[in-house]
């Protein structure tokens, strides 16, 4: 297997300090916010798709609710961030042979972060499009289960992959690479109502 070149070595070297002391605070709530966003472009490029037989052009892409997206994925960075330094402090597992500890440490982020997400995920959007909160909570009340449901579908594994085999410093990272799938399934479920012809992704619980 050949070696990497010179040139590689390089950009590696160059992106290694993002991933070290405070700046990986900052590169964690970047990428957050980047990929959430992205996810909103994802789902915005399929609500926008012409429907066969229909002459009308396209609905122009909404990058308001884009730059909401951002913003929101933005405020969760540092909590994400600082949620697994804490995991790795409370429950520091020692590699394979340690399986008990990095379960427990799945579990526990299902019980406390997930849900913690979720409801940061609906109110603060909610807050940023100027919802009162009442529709806020109703809304909430409506979509958190099935949310919280396709969440234990999708996140025990990848958060075992992440625990088992992700260093501690690229974990958020991890989890955004996940996430972008994910993002536009949180994309779907938050505006799906305002595009009742656009039901191209459907939940794993319906």
């Amino acid at each position: 297997m050949p070696l990497p070149g010179p040139r590689v070595v390089g950009l590696l070297a160059a992106w290694r300090p993002l991933f070290r002391g405070r700046l990986l605070l900052v590169t964690n709530t970047l990428g957050c916010g980047t990929l959430m966003a992205a996810g909103d472009g994802v789902r915005q490029a399929w609500e926008r798709r012409v429907p066969k037989g229909s002459s009308g052009p396209p609905q122009p892409m909404d990058l308001r609710r884009t730059a909401r997206m951002f913003a929101m994925g933005c405020s969760m960075g540092p909590f994400l961030h600082y949620w697994y330094l804490w995991l790795d402090k409370l429950f520091p597992a020692m590699g394979f042979k340690d399986i008990r500890t990095i379960l427990k440490k799945v579990l526990l982020d299902q019980l406390v972060a997930s849900p913690i997400m979720g409801l940061w995920y609906f109110l603060g959007l909610g807050c940023l499009e100027g919802q009162s909160l009442d529709k806020t909570c109703q809304e909430l009340q409506e979509k958190f289960w099935e949310f919280y449901k396709a969440d234990w579908c999708v996140w025990p594994a990848a958060q075992l992959v992440n625990f088992l085999f992700v260093p501690a410093q690229y974990r958020v990272m991890y989890v955004n690479s996940v996430t972008l799938g994910w993002d536009t399934y949180l994309s779907y479920l938050k505006y799906r109502d305002r595009h009742p012809g656009c039901m191209g992704l459907t939940s794993r619980t319906d």
